[in-house]
Formats: structure tokens, C-alpha cells, sequence
């Protein structure tokens, strides 16, 4: 999803850009009840290590979406490893789940739906992954377009495999469970690094959430903005969501 974003970031940083935990091609490990396997937590420290790994203690980080989730525990968990740190068409999962309403949960049934136990998500996915994939994106996004056909082939090819969809399922019932006890038992808790927030214009957080106020309840030193865009910002404005990167990471 970086592919339109990240060589220009290539030309004043060292750009890692990783597969969550259970998608694309990284590891899918079994997970039980209390879907630990699949928390942020959890995936936020495979990005740590993965950094240090490579070589680096800290580091700057953008995450889009789920991998928004991740950055925000991240900065949370690991304040002496992330200097500055975006997230991109997300608010809190805390905030959105103590304050969903009709609206939002028509826009975000999705939350709901994958958290359903006993396999019925995996199974009405699995019947038919390459639609369900296509309907999600085209309904969040500004059309298809914004995709290239690589892009687009490459997410076929890995949320076909059942592994990933099942993953991608666990990764909401964690957000929906364990996730929301450690957020509850991090109410107090900020996050100290600079945070930028960006949004579309053309998205669910624009029309029922006041985006900047909801992360300034969380976070000490919050800017941002909203961008003429649905949900996938790197593809379907990738020149304005480079701009900001680099302004914010280059300052």
C-alpha cells in the first residue's frame, strides 16, 4: 500500500515498510481465546524488534489503519524507541467503540462482523475472498481506480490464503478484548512523542468525529489534517499524504 509513498520517503530515510503479524507474507501464528497472539501489544513488539533487529533503537513510524492501531500502542509501549509517529484515517479503537452509534456502525459493520466466533467469518470470506476484498475497497476508497493492478493482484493473492483471513478476523477480536483491557488500563497514559494525524476528507472519521480533538485527549503533542481522499490515502493521494510525511518526519 506504501508502493506509491515510500520511494520518495527512500530519498531522505531508511524506509522499512513490514506486513503486520498474520498478513501479506508474515508469520501466522496459532492464537487462542484471549486472541493474545493477535493483540497490538504483540504486534507492536514484532515492529520493534524487527527495528532493532536491522539496527535500529529509534525510529520513526506511519501506520495506516490496523497499522495505525499498532503505531498508537507502540508509541504507547515503546516511548524510548519511537521519535515521532502518524497515524492515518484511525481514532483511537477505545474511543470508537465507547462512542459507536448507528451511523458508525453501519460504516464499520466490518468491526462487528470478524469478531464473530465459531469460524462464520472465516467461512463467508473463504467462500469468496477476491469479491469481498474488491466490495471493501472499492466501498472505502474513492473507486478501484485508485489501485494499480499490481497493488490490487497482490492483495488478491494474499487474502486468499485462509490463514490470512482468519488472522485478519483474530486481529479484531483482539481489538475488540484483550486490546481494549490494556487501552483501559492505559487511560491515563499519553502519548509524549509528536503525532501526526491525517484522514480522508471523503471518510467515515471526517463525517462523525471530530479527528484532531479525539487523538488530543490521548496524546500530548497532536497536528494533522484531512486530505481530499476516501480511506486509502498512500494510493489515493499519495503526492499530499508524501507531503506530510516529509514535513513531519523532516522537521
Amino acid at each position: 500500500m506504501w508502493h506509491k509513498v515510500a520511494p520518495r520517503l527512500a530519498e531522505q530515510f531508511t524506509v522499512v515498510a513490514t506486513d503486520l503479524r498474520g498478513y501479506g507474507d508474515s508469520g501466522k501464528p496459532p492464537s487462542d481465546e484471549t486472541h493474545a497472539a493477535y493483540s497490538k501489544r504483540t504486534t507492536a513488539g514484532d515492529q520493534v524488534e524487527v527495528m532493532a533487529t536491522l539496527g535500529f533503537e529509534g525510529f520513526f513510524v506511519a501506520g495506516h489503519d490496523r497499522g495505525g492501531r499498532v503505531t498508537h500502542r507502540m508509541a504507547l509501549d515503546h516511548p524510548d524507541k519511537v521519535i515521532r509517529a502518524a497515524v492515518l484515517d484511525i481514532i483511537p479503537t477505545h474511543k470508537l467503540f465507547s462512542t459507536v452509534d448507528q451511523a458508525v456502525a453501519t460504516g464499520y459493520y466490518h468491526w462487528f462482523f470478524l469478531i464473530q466466533g465459531g469460524g462464520l467469518p472465516e467461512a463467508l470470506i473463504g467462500h469468496d475472498p477476491e469479491y469481498y476484498l474488491r466490495k471493501k475497497l472499492d466501498q472505502w476508497g474513492g473507486g478501484l481506480s485508485a489501485f494499480t493492478d499490481e497493488a490490487l493482484s497482490e492483495y488478491i493473492r494474499c487474502f486468499s490464503d485462509p490463514a490470512c483471513i482468519h488472522a485478519s478476523c483474530e486481529d479484531y477480536r483482539a481489538a475488540a478484548s484483550i486490546d481494549l483491557e490494556h487501552d483501559e488500563a492505559d487511560m491515563d497514559r499519553r502519548i509524549e512523542c509528536p503525532l501526526l494525524v491525517l484522514w480522508g476528507a471523503r471518510g467515515l472519521m471526517e463525517r462523525h468525529y471530530d479527528v484532531l480533538a479525539t487523538w488530543r485527549e490521548r496524546a500530548s503533542d497532536v497536528r494533522g489534517r484531512a486530505i481530499d481522499c476516501g480511506h486509502f490515502l498512500a494510493e489515493e493521494a499519495p503526492e499530499e499524504t508524501g507531503d506530510e510525511l516529509m514535513r513531519f518526519f523532516g522537521s
